[in-house]
């Protein structure tokens, strides 16, 4: 195939996926529909890319590369109930909804993403009354491969799939989402000694909203953080607190600690140590949304499994065993989420409690043999890898996962027979 005169090269956040492709920038519902029927009619594929946040090959097109960043306004309020564009990030959704006294019931640790991109790739926060952002959606509008503009509701029987549907059903043009009154949460962050954090856990994690911990490897140390709604916003963090934790401590200055452990691998468990230990405990109260976000500037490859949560004591046991035969040092952190059971066929929470394991490498590193490892240890125990964080699963090998798997594939079988919508990952993930 000639490439276009239009083709543009893009790169996703974590700078391992790019593509060259012909773009689509339509600016409405109309035009989206008008582009999705000129590539079904010429055989074409069409590929929807939001903020690039996926370390997978999910958005990487090798035809037609759509943006939908123009449709980013709010189309209604009715209650709870907030309906919005799918191109708008969760940043400005989440200044929409405190515009109008709502939040989001719960988030991710940060606001990049577009409303599509988070949904469709299961993007989730922690804890145990909660499960995917997808969970929340009420409804979606969605411009299928026949070029029709469909809305699907919980009456639908194709809406289990279509709201966490992988960009493989159709494109996403507007999200309803059940959203909860504006609520502010107290923080408690603390290091801790990881035996500490782990013979807490099954007290904690009942007991508190939101909880997860991040253990930094080579060392016995960890990082606990405990989210709770309260009535009042009454211990706002220091402006100059908050700009030395998260911006010099886990931006700036972990930026240069990364780099020397990249030059010098022997120096990382002895910087790993020191970063366990640069962050002093802290409390404070600001709204939801600005507890749940931080600022991720340092740039990494990632892997996160979700697996049942009775398994993760196993897989903590094993992870110091694997960076004993690692042909290289691991710089990030492990960072550890628990979420409830949902019901949305390709939600990694599906009909069960999860913990999620999170590994990392620093933008340039080294990381397949640490993450295939990650993936071997975890696969048995039933894991599910996130659809938008690398793994090396296939259709083959992804269907005993999840049961509804085969009900989601003839969804897909149905809406777009003749694939414009898919990609190689999609292929690999769902089978051609």
């Amino acid at each position: 195939m000639t490439t276009p005169v239009n083709a543009r090269r893009w790169t996703n956040w974590g700078r391992n996926q790019e593509s060259v492709a012909e773009v689509l920038t339509p600016g409405s519902v109309d035009e989206i529909a008008a582009s999705v029927n000129q590539a079904a009619t010429n055989g074409r594929r069409v590929k929807v890319v939001g903020s690039g946040h996926s370390f997978t090959a999910i958005a990487v097109a090798d035809d037609q590369r759509m943006t939908v960043h123009r449709l980013n306004q709010l189309v209604g309020i009715d209650g709870p109930l907030v309906t919005v564009q799918a191109g708008m990030r969760l940043s400005t959704l989440n200044a929409v909804l405190a515009e109008n006294g709502l939040a989001m019931p719960n988030l991710g640790d940060i606001d990049a993403q577009t409303v599509a991109g988070a949904i469709s790739t299961g993007t989730h926060g922690t804890g145990v009354t909660h499960s995917t952002l997808a969970s929340s959606v009420e409804a979606v509008t969605m411009v299928t491969a026949a070029g029709k503009v469909e809305r699907f509701t919980k009456d639908a029987p194709e809406f289990q799939a279509v709201r966490l549907g992988l960009g493989a059903l159709g494109i996403l043009v507007e999200v309803t989402l059940r959203c909860v009154p504006q609520f502010v949460l107290h923080a408690d962050e603390r290091p801790m000694a990881l035996a500490d954090v782990l013979a807490g856990l099954e007290d904690w994690i009942p007991a508190n909203d939101h909880v997860e911990f991040y253990w930094y490897p080579y060392t016995d140390r960890a990082q606990l953080k405990r989210n709770n709604i309260v009535g009042v916003n009454d211990k706002p963090l220091p402006a100059f607190r908050g700009w030395l934790d998260d911006e010099f401590l886990s931006n700036t200055l972990w930026q240069g600690v990364c780099k020397v452990g990249q030059r010098l691998p022997g120096t990382v468990p002895a910087l790993n140590g020191f970063a366990a230990r640069a962050l002093s405990p802290r409390t404070y109260t600001d709204r939801s949304d600005r507890v749940f976000c931080s600022p991720r500037r340092v740039r990494f490859t990632e892997m996160e499994y979700e697996i049942p949560r009775a398994a993760l004591p196993e897989v903590l046991d094993a992870l110091p065993r694997i960076y004993d035969v690692l042909p290289f040092k691991v710089q990030f952190p492990v960072e550890v989420r628990f979420t409830g059971p949902d019901d949305v066929w390709l939600s990694h929470g599906y009909g069960r409690e999860s913990a999620y394991i999170a590994v990392h490498q620093f933008l340039g590193s080294e990381y397949e043999p640490y993450f295939k490892a990650v993936e071997s240890l975890c696969e048995p125990l039933g894991g599910r890898p996130h659809w938008g964080k690398l793994h090396y699963r296939t259709a083959e090998n992804l269907r005993p996962a999840y049961p509804k798997f085969d009900d989601f594939v003839a969804v897909r079988d149905r809406l777009d027979p003749a694939r414009v919508f898919t990609n190689e990952y999609l292929d690999r993930v769902l089978g051609a």
